[in-house]
């Protein structure tokens, strides 16, 4: 099975994509989309050689019900931050989150989902792949914000990218 689908989800991914872009369902738009994803994956197998362990689940479908719950609080937040606070009331911070996730793949998911949620965006990692600078629109206390992002989203993505 894995000599035919070497990565199940993006050969899954690339199908609904396909679809999605295509803008109606037909079965020769499902066959064609079935063949790229088929075929993409495979071509592009030599170019993933340490393939990251992904672990499909309960942690998983927690980890992403928990972001999109962050994202529709966020959204409240953001827009009451700029319909009811000045500017200069606003306490913009530039955070430093070190990160113990040890694959980019896991890293480059904590980063898109802090750039997802709004009022924060994840800028840069540094050099050795540890700390993450993030860019956060209104922190009261610093410390409390880098705890939170460890705790809410690196923790779960810890148990998910075994």
């Amino acid at each position: 099975m894995t000599r035919l689908l070497p990565h199940p989800a993006l050969s899954a991914m690339l199908l609904v994509v396909w679809v999605l872009m295509a803008n109606e369902v037909t079965p020769g738009g499902i066959l064609l989309g079935s063949l790229f994803a088929l075929a993409l994956p495979k071509f592009t197998q030599p170019f993933w050689p340490d393939r990251p362990r992904v672990r499909f689940g309960r942690a998983f479908a927690a980890y992403c019900a928990i972001v999109l719950y962050d994202i529709v609080v966020a959204n409240f937040q953001v827009a009451w931050l700029i319909l009811f606070r000045r500017n200069r009331d606003l306490r913009a911070r530039w955070l430093i989150v070190p990160i113990d996730l040890t694959t980019p793949e896991s890293v480059t998911v904590l980063a898109g989902t802090i750039s997802l949620t709004p009022g924060t965006v994840s800028s840069d990692v540094s050099a050795d792949g540890r700390h993450l600078l993030v860019h956060a629109l209104d922190v009261a206390d610093e410390a409390a914000e880098v705890a939170r992002i460890k705790a809410r989203y690196e923790a779960r993505l810890l148990r998910i990218f075994a």
